[in-house]
């Protein structure tokens, strides 16, 4: 198979698999557009994405910049995966093994539980996602009839697995699970664009950070994998070993079967959605964190609050783009019987249900990074009591 070789980066960073497209730029025009309510965000692009990697690894100050291992191409693509196992951070690391982490640690590599590629049905339609053939490729056709080819959209296997400087398994800690809106890739928009690894470092929470990617860098909010009922218990299950993987193995018991917090942004909801309706881990699940994402699937979310609501909290946060999802489902839920919060408490307590609507002129795509505050996620997260570094 061909080797990629990449960009350098530091003992505390190990990234398999190339990420194509990352400096692909937009029209100006395109990138400052707001949407509606059913069509979740795009990510913007920015002209310095360039040098994204060698950026991030600045940002997070990781200093020590060592040669990159050429990895396979054709994990990146879906291909099959060997039973191998997975890279780790090197024990030679002069970082590997000491808690707290003295420094961020991040990895992202393909996981054989990714929510794509995907085989099966769209649930609710007898047709399977894959519709199209073409020769040796395979397409599924998008609701306006554009062919979306697998290879190129729907066949990254990676997962992106993050721990902040001051992380102490033998603290209590969470995982948090971020689900990242349309046309995103990993390194360009949740890490780059959407700064998700920082928001967790600055928030003071004691958590992983799991990004799983969705459809590459398209206006397509499908589930893939997760669309499969007790598919995201198993994708917890492989995120574990990854992270005992990248912090040590002095790390497993304090990581096995942690608490799991859902974080959505826009497009995000879909998968969100299907993970709390039959992702087989709702008891694991301690809240729900959603970012101008209410854009259907009200009932599953409906539902979950009903069954879990005294055991969770549920927060929304939202702009003009999600706002009549974000009533329908308050209203909803007050015909329940609950009581619905208009702003946000101090303590993310057991029970906590608020929706949160941001002020006039927040633009849509810029939502993790410029809504109510410039680091909602950061925001949020830090009020979840229980879990501090």
């Amino acid at each position: 198979m061909l080797n990629q070789t990449r960009p350098p980066a530091s003992p505390d960073i190990v990234i398999e698999g190339p990420e194509r497209g990352s400096v692909t730029p937009r029209p100006a025009a395109e990138r400052g557009a707001t949407v509606g309510r059913r069509d979740p965000g795009r990510g913007a692009v920015d002209a310095g994405a360039a040098g994204a990697l060698r950026a991030r690894v600045l940002r997070i100050g990781l200093a020590a910049l060592l040669a990159a291992v050429p990895v396979s191409s054709a994990d990146a693509q879906g291909a099959p995966l060997p039973h191998r196992k997975p890279p780790a951070l090197p024990a030679t690391s002069p970082n590997f093994g000491k808690l707290p982490l003295p420094a961020t640690r991040l990895v992202i590599r393909p996981f054989e539980t990714s929510p794509f590629p995907y085989r099966g049905d769209i649930p609710g339609k007898d047709k399977p996602f894959m519709d199209v053939a073409d020769g040796d490729r395979l397409g599924h056709t998008a609701p306006a009839g554009t062919i979306r080819w697998e290879r190129e959209t729907y066949a990254d296997r990676r997962v992106l697995i993050a721990m902040p400087k001051g992380f102490d398994p033998r603290k209590p800690s969470v995982m948090v699970v971020y689900f990242h809106g349309n046309r995103s890739l990993l390194e360009r928009d949740v890490v780059e664009r959407q700064r998700i690894i920082d928001q967790v470092e600055r928030s003071g929470l004691n958590a992983v950070l799991v990004v799983p990617q969705f459809a590459r860098d398209a206006p397509d909010s499908s589930a893939g994998n997760f669309w499969r009922p007790g598919f995201f218990a198993a994708f917890l299950k492989e995120a574990e070993r990854a992270a005992i993987d990248l912090c040590s193995p002095r790390c497993a018991a304090g990581l096995a079967g942690r608490p799991v917090v859902v974080a959505a942004y826009s497009g995000g909801y879909h998968p969100a959605a299907f993970v709390l309706h039959h992702g087989g881990a709702e008891e694991r699940i301690r809240g729900v964190l959603l970012f101008d994402a209410l854009y259907g699937d009200l009932d599953k979310f409906e539902g979950f609050v009903a069954r879990r609501g005294p055991a969770v909290f549920f927060v929304s946060t939202h702009a003009k783009s999600s706002a009549e999802g974000n009533r329908d489902l308050a209203a909803s839920l007050a015909r329940r019987g609950l009581k619905p919060a208009a702003s946000l408490p101090a303590s993310f307590k057991p029970g906590t249900l608020a929706f949160l609507a941001g002020p006039d002129g927040i633009v849509h795509n810029d939502f993790m990074t410029r809504a109510w505050t410039d680091e909602p996620l950061r925001a949020l997260l830090a009020r979840i009591p229980g879990y501090r570094r």
